[in-house]
């Protein structure tokens, strides 16, 4: 049975949609027990073993020879993005206690995309757009408001790093959208999880940690690694070869729900009703984001048939 490429495409998003949302279950579950520095040695070297292997199977490590300097340099400057981005994220998840209160503030994420989007690439958003942006903005606003007026105190602590991670996230995801036509998508899974890697091992070393763990982390970061570091990025990436980054927006907004459901079962608790209701609202921003992206396309397509 053949699948057509938007089908594809859908069909990889929604695994990455599955993959992420464990992500954040696992690596919450195991950064209760560890250090950041801890977990990301274990995590991205046990991401970066599947990848190779899986690169092994594929015949990717050819193509690695074929890059050119520019290529290269892409992936020095995504490497170093997503350092910053990935530290920041698990930060966020160290630091917040439900990790479906990350993944709802972190719908923040493609309003950022349209903001540096027209920034960097002059593109204009339209009152879709505009209303989906506001929407996702109140609704990441309802979830980390504590009440104060106090600008220090005013937002609940963690929602910085969660602001930070998703800059760097909606930076990476228009550099890899805009080069992963020219960079295959294993390389660049395999360049992150690289980075990622030498990193985590320098901050260990700096904070001057053991690696020794608890088994029931290692447990943890071993299941998540499958999920995270391999699985949610090389779908992830692979999906955008086959679906504009608006689509693939759609989809990864739900992971909210899939967050929720699963911390529910994993650790017991719910966040408070109205965080629940700003997340609601946050996946309704973004639905409309890409909602406003679609019909955007849909009306420069008939002004070019018409032309």
């Amino acid at each position: 049975m053949k699948f057509s490429e938007a089908t594809k495409g859908f069909l990889l998003a929604f695994i990455s949609v599955i993959a992420v949302s464990n992500v954040y279950i696992f690596s919450k579950a195991a950064l209760m027990e560890v250090q950041i520095a801890q977990f990301g040695v274990y995590w991205f070297g046990f991401g970066l073993l599947w990848i190779l292997i899986f690169a092994w199977f594929k015949k990717t490590y050819s193509k690695i020879k074929d890059l050119s300097l520019r290529s290269y340099l892409i992936l020095i400057i995504l490497g170093i993005n997503q350092v910053f981005g990935t530290y920041f994220f698990f930060k966020a998840l160290y630091t917040i206690s439900n990790p479906s209160i990350v993944s709802f503030i972190a719908n923040l994420s493609p309003v950022l995309v349209v903001f540096l989007s027209f920034l960097i690439l002059k593109e204009r958003f339209n009152k879709i757009e505009l209303a989906g942006m506001l929407l996702a903005l109140f609704g990441a606003f309802i979830i980390s408001y504590k009440g104060n007026t106090n600008l220090n105190t005013m937002f609940i602590n963690g929602t910085q790093f969660i602001l930070y991670s998703s800059i760097f996230g909606a930076t990476n995801a228009v550099i890899v959208k805009k080069n992963v036509a020219i960079i295959n998508p294993i390389i660049l899974t395999i360049s992150r999880s690289f980075f990622l890697l030498i990193f985590s091992f320098f901050l260990l070393k700096y904070l001057n940690l053991s690696l020794e763990i608890p088994v029931s982390a290692l447990k943890n970061i071993f299941i998540g690694s499958i999920l995270g570091p391999f699985l949610t990025v090389i779908t992830g990436y692979i999906s955008l070869k086959y679906i504009p980054l608006s689509h693939k927006a759609i989809i990864m907004s739900t992971k909210g729900l899939f967050v929720l459901f699963g911390s529910y079962l994993y650790f017991g608790n719910f966040p408070k009703t109205i965080a629940i209701i700003g997340g609601f609202i946050t996946i309704i921003g973004v639905l409309l984001i890409a909602y406003g992206k679609i019909k955007k396309k849909q009306k420069l397509k008939y002004i070019n048939t018409t032309m």
